[in-house]
């Protein structure tokens, strides 16, 4: 077996082999293009999800059969893989996040075009999304591949003891805040002839590191879902040079989700039917423009959202005085900067409520990822779900910011377009596997980041991957053609032959005379 020639082309790049006594025979599964005339491919051959896998295969003796099958085990499954589809020279990518999208409203309530774009796309059932589960913080972990503590923008609202500088919508334009991380959109133009665009997402009409995205909307919560797609779909279609990345935000259905809670399932109900009818428009609007099968879109959301009441309130004035300490970020995971001696307030505050979690920012858990920055304040106070932490006012809003390990605070994704599988659905992903997900579609070298590629793998249709009941299935398949194989070559070699009856030889007439003696 011979290594074959390595062919490149816009559509197909790879490494394939043939075996040099084997005859040609050119064919590949859908999913690659045409194998070039210099390959041979013989034997079995194998669909996994967007790749091709040829088998060789030869059957010229029994040596042969068992080299086959050793080569099946060991290295056999050889890929012809598609490199990034031809469909466009420049891959177009259109992000849209609604914010506050829980998880479970998917299966609680009917969203006939979502779950349309589902069918042809794919799903992840669950996102596990970056602590603190707030607005800003995921909003950016999205589009970083970071977590808070290494992208900088730690809580909707921050204090920075150094600069004295105070952070909160709406006053989150300083560049000082974002400049820790580099998000997508700039990567995306760093590229030749390429730009971004973006619709009112977090921290877009900021100059991160002295740069916006070369079409942006200026943040303005009067302005419609409408007014925002239609300009996206604009700049998607016509500008020069074209925009290969872009962003669309919307508040719903979280805005909504803190008035109502996710219990009322009435005006849930209505506020979902506008998203759903919202993400029909935005279909309709990018078919009308031949946009549609070319694009590819993610439609995903930064938390989930919880149940909250009166009689689930965690009252600091109750505990501990206000000139002890000042409150630089509120429930459900509250901020505490002491005036006073640190161990002093953390021992005040941690006895204050079974219903939270006090920790000294050193202590804080490993899997928050929720340690190594300076904006992360000397106390923490995690509330738990559905409860809330005030100093003394009434609250009956519902929330999120809890725990990122419980369910309600969970997003979802869903892709569809040229870059995705079809019909595939998985259970879950984090947060910050999207950023490398997207690089990988848009051709970027991404940032340093803390996402893992290879959880979104099954998602792309030019990857693939395999799940681990098939591959054991594979594997055990493989072993019983191996002894079986090995069965029939034993067998083979260990036949001793029938004996032939003697058979008297007979003198013709034109013989020589006989020896005899």
């Amino acid at each position: 077996m011979e290594a074959g020639e390595r062919y490149a082309s816009g559509t197909w790049e790879g490494t394939c082999w043939h075996w040099k006594q084997l005859p040609q025979k050119q064919s590949c599964l859908r999913g690659c293009p045409a194998v070039p005339p210099r390959f041979s491919w013989a034997g079995a051959r194998v669909r996994a999800r967007g790749r091709c896998i040829g088998l060789a295969a030869g059957n010229t003796s029994e040596m042969s059969m068992m080299y086959f099958a050793l080569t099946f085990f060991f290295s056999g499954i050889l890929t012809c893989h598609g490199s990034k589809s031809a469909y466009n020279a420049v891959p177009q990518l259109l992000l849209v996040s609604f914010d506050g999208f829980r998880a479970d409203y998917l299966k609680n309530y009917k969203l006939p075009h979502l779950h349309e774009f589902i069918k042809d796309g794919v799903l992840v059932k669950h996102v596990s999304n970056a602590f603190i589960t707030k607005t800003f913080p995921n909003h950016y972990s999205i589009v970083t591949g970071l977590y808070e503590e290494s992208h900088g923008i730690v809580a909707n609202k921050m204090y920075d003891a150094e600069t004295k500088k105070k952070f909160s919508p709406p006053h989150d334009s300083d560049p000082f805040w974002w400049n820790e991380a580099t998000p997508i959109w700039i990567t995306n133009q760093q590229q030749e002839n390429r730009t971004s665009a973006a619709a009112m997402w977090p921290g877009t009409d900021v100059k991160i590191n002295n740069t916006t995205p070369h079409f942006f909307m200026k943040y303005n919560v009067s302005v419609s879902f409408v007014e925002r797609m239609e300009k996206i779909v604009t700049w998607l279609n016509s500008s020069n040079p074209p925009v290969s990345f872009a962003t669309l935000y919307w508040e719903e259905p979280d805005a909504s989700g803190h008035k109502y809670g996710p219990e009322d399932t009435e005006n849930m109900r209505k506020v979902l039917e506008q998203v759903d009818d919202h993400i029909g428009f935005l279909i309709a609007k990018l078919k009308a423009f031949g946009l549609w099968d070319n694009i590819n879109i993610i439609i995903t959301s930064d938390h989930g959202m919880t149940q909250c009441s009166q009689e689930k309130i965690i009252k600091l004035d109750k505990c501990i005085g206000r000139d002890n300490y000042t409150l630089v970020d509120t429930t459900p995971v509250a901020a505490i900067l002491p005036r006073s001696n640190k161990t002093y307030v953390y021992n005040l505050l941690k006895n204050c409520s079974t219903r939270m979690k006090v920790y000294l920012k050193e202590d804080i858990p490993d899997r928050f990822h929720y340690h190594h920055n300076n904006r992360i304040q000397p106390i923490i106070l995690v509330a738990d779900e559905g409860w809330t932490i005030v100093q003394n006012e009434p609250i009956i809003r519902c929330d999120h910011g809890y725990d990122n390990a419980l369910s309600s605070m969970h997003p979802f994704l869903a892709a569809h377009g040229p870059a995705f599988t079809k019909g595939y659905k998985q259970n879950t992903i984090n947060t910050v596997d999207i950023y490398p997900m997207m690089c990988h579609i848009l051709g970027l070298k991404p940032q340093p980041n803390n996402g893992t590629f290879s959880n979104t793998k099954c998602l792309l249709a030019d990857q693939w991957c395999i799940s681990l009941p098939e591959a054991i299935g594979i594997v055990i398949g493989v072993l019983m053609v191996l002894t079986t194989l090995t069965c029939l070559l034993i067998i083979m070699k260990n036949r001793v032959p029938t004996p032939r009856p003697f058979s008297r030889l007979q003198l013709q007439d034109d013989d020589d005379d006989p020896l005899i003696g």
